[in-house]
C-alpha cells in the first residue's frame, strides 16, 4: 500500500531524515518508534505533504504520492492524526467530525462512520454538542482519532496518540487502535511508548537520528537486546 524509498528531508540545512525506506502492506499495523528528534513526525509530515523531501520516493496505492498536491492526499484515503491532537477548540465535537468527513468517501459513509465512532468512543456521543476545547486531553485525543476515521481512510497515521495522557486513558486508546486493526484498517503509528507499540504491531521500525536503525516483526523487536536496554529499561 505504502512504499517509501531512500527518503531524505532537511530543515535549514540539517537533515531530519536520511535515506529512510519502509513499507506498509494493506491491512498491516506498522509502528515507528524512537527517541525525540529521531525524525518520526517529519516522516509523517512528508507523507501528508506538509514537508517536501530533498530526495527519495513515496508510492501509495501504486501512485507517486509526491506528485499529488498535499490537499488532495486526504481524498486518496490518507488520514493523518497529528501529534498534540490539534482539534478545533472553538467547534463542537460534531463539527470537528464533520470537518473530518470532508473527503468524498467520508461524506458518502457519514452515517456508518458516525455510528462506528460513537461505538468506539461513547463519551463523544454524550458530548457531541460540547466545544472541543473544553474536553479533557483524553477526550480530545479520542476526537482527533475519530476525526480521522470520519474521512473513511484506507491508511490511518497516528502520531504519538498516548502523548500527555494518563496511563489508563492511553491503554484505552491502544485498545481502540487494536480494534481498528482487527477490523482491517491499515495503521501506521508513531509512538514513544515502545512496549505497547512493539507488542501490538505486525512490524516495526526503529528511527534514530533520521535513519532506520532496526526493523522487524514485533517479536524480533521485543527480543532485541538493544531495544530491551535502551527503550524498555531491561
Amino acid at each position: 500500500m505504502l512504499q517509501i524509498e531512500n527518503l531524505t528531508v532537511a530543515y535549514g540545512g540539517l537533515q531530519a531524515l536520511c535515506g529512510v525506506s519502509l513499507s506498509v502492506r494493506e491491512g498491516q499495523y506498522v509502528a515507528i518508534i524512537g527517541p525525540n528528534g529521531a525524525g518520526k513526525t517529519t516522516l509523517f509530515k512528508t507523507i501528508s505533504g506538509a514537508v517536501r523531501p530533498l530526495s527519495g520516493a513515496i508510492r501509495y496505492l501504486d501512485r507517486d504520492l509526491l506528485a499529488v498536491e498535499p490537499a488532495a492526499r486526504a481524498h486518496l484515503g490518507i488520514a493523518h492524526v497529528p501529534e498534540g491532537r490539534q482539534v478545533f477548540g472553538s467547534l463542537t465535537v460534531m463539527e470537528n467530525l464533520e470537518m473530518g468527513a470532508y473527503p468524498a468517501a467520508g461524506r458518502r459513509a457519514w452515517s456508518h462512520n458516525l455510528e462506528r465512532i460513537f461505538a468506539l468512543f461513547p463519551v463523544l456521543a454524550e458530548r457531541r454538542e460540547q466545544l472541543a476545547g473544553t474536553l479533557s486531553g483524553g477526550e480530545q485525543q479520542m476526537l482527533a482519532i475519530s476525526r480521522g476515521l470520519a474521512s473513511s481512510p484506507r491508511l490511518l497515521m497516528l502520531d504519538e496518540p498516548s502523548l500527555g495522557l494518563a496511563p489508563s486513558t492511553a491503554d484505552l486508546i491502544f485498545e481502540r487502535i487494536l480494534d481498528l486493526h482487527r477490523d482491517g484498517l491499515t495503521i501506521l503509528l508513531v509512538e514513544q511508548r515502545v512496549a505497547e507499540a512493539a507488542q501490538s504491531c505486525d512490524f516495526g521500525y526503529v528511527l534514530e537520528t533520521g535513519r532506520v536503525a532496526l526493523a522487524g516483526p514485533h517479536d524480533a523487536l521485543l527480543a532485541d537486546d538493544r531495544i530491551k536496554r535502551v527503550y524498555l529499561g531491561m
